[in-house]
């Protein structure tokens, strides 16, 4: 198993409940093949430029071990979530 971070940004029109629901999506898809260590929403920041059409977004960072190949399940999932404008999954070196 290897250690991942990985951040997810979010449409901003989301609210709390829906963040939730992502984080919890997200925790328990990570958790079939992996463990989550930790989860931050780190809040609504100002994009450095547009991205479909939004200048604002909702940051969440989640930290976790899993297996390299679950990591390509993990994508397509964010892929397809309508609420996810963009993301990144890095592999931390120890």
């Amino acid at each position: 198993m290897n250690q991942y971070e990985s951040i997810i940004i979010v449409n901003p029109n989301v609210d709390e409940t829906g963040l939730k629901a992502l984080e919890e999506k997200f925790t328990g898809l990570i958790n079939e093949n992996g463990k989550v260590e930790s989860v931050e929403n780190m809040g609504k920041k100002k994009l450095a430029y547009e991205i479909k059409k939004f200048n604002e977004a909702t940051y969440l960072l989640f930290n976790f071990e899993a297996n390299p190949a679950s990591i390509t399940e993990l994508e397509r999932v964010y892929r397809i979530t309508d609420d996810i404008i963009k993301y990144i999954v890095v592999r931390k070196n120890d």
